[in-house]
């Protein structure tokens, strides 16, 4: 167990070290997407495999690791991809990245976490132990608590990684469909006019719909 740990640590630090030795937050950022978004359409063109392997690669590792970005990565992911491919490709990997950040956070960062996000705790267990899988369930489908904190969060309960997986990946598929689509409709933005397109008004009115939907219905499941 202690050479495991070892080795999940070390590689923590080797990507979050790249992380910023090398600049890379500079490439997540809306700018530098719309500015190189032609480019890597592109590239996705000519190198259709090898540009999911690295988007979904960079998705998992950046997402396990904790580097707030996803819904720009999510955005990213259809404007590249398209809706059905991106939806594919970020359901998938935010669900295994948040998974990774889950374990990370349960066999190494338990001590760090209580005290960096020690604020969060006491709602969060309380509502896991009341409604276990099911309060992680709706923490995914309404995102009040950012991403990246509730998989660190959630690494500090009993819940089994088969089912903190499935409700990951269950829970986040309508938000992950909402900005997928906002992505691949931003994508076809080419003037000013696009953007009181139809196709876009809805894009951006589901993304602050869903959320609110999505609490109604969770508060009418419970009851």
């Amino acid at each position: 167990m202690n050479r495991i740990k070892f080795a999940i640590a070390t590689l923590v630090i080797v990507a979050f070290g790249a992380y910023f030795v090398l600049d890379l937050g500079q490439y997540l950022t809306l700018e530098f997407v719309q500015s190189r978004l032609a480019s890597l359409q592109a590239f996705r063109d000519e190198n259709f495999a090898l540009t999911v392997a690295i988007y979904f690669v960079f998705y998992v590792v950046a997402t396990g690791i904790s580097i707030p970005g996803a819904i720009l990565l999510t955005l990213l992911g259809g404007a590249i991809f398209g809706l059905w491919w991106g939806t594919l490709l970020v359901s998938f990997a935010s669900s295994i990245g948040a998974t990774g950040a889950f374990l990370a956070s349960r066999l190494l960062l338990r001590d760090w976490v209580q005290r960096r996000f020690g604020a969060y705790l006491a709602p969060i267990n309380k509502g896991f132990e009341k409604d276990g899988a099911f309060y992680l369930f709706s923490l995914r489908m309404v995102p009040l608590v950012p991403f990246f904190i509730v998989n660190l969060l959630m690494g500090l309960t009993s819940i089994s990684v088969p089912a903190y997986y499935l409700a990951s990946q269950i829970g986040m598929f309508v938000s992950t469909v909402v900005y997928v689509n906002a992505g691949a409709e931003l994508a076809q933005i080419t003037s000013l006019s696009g953007l009181v397109s139809p196709s876009v008004i809805v894009s951006f009115t589901l993304l602050g719909v869903v959320p609110l939907v999505a609490k109604v219905l969770i508060g009418v499941i419970q009851r």
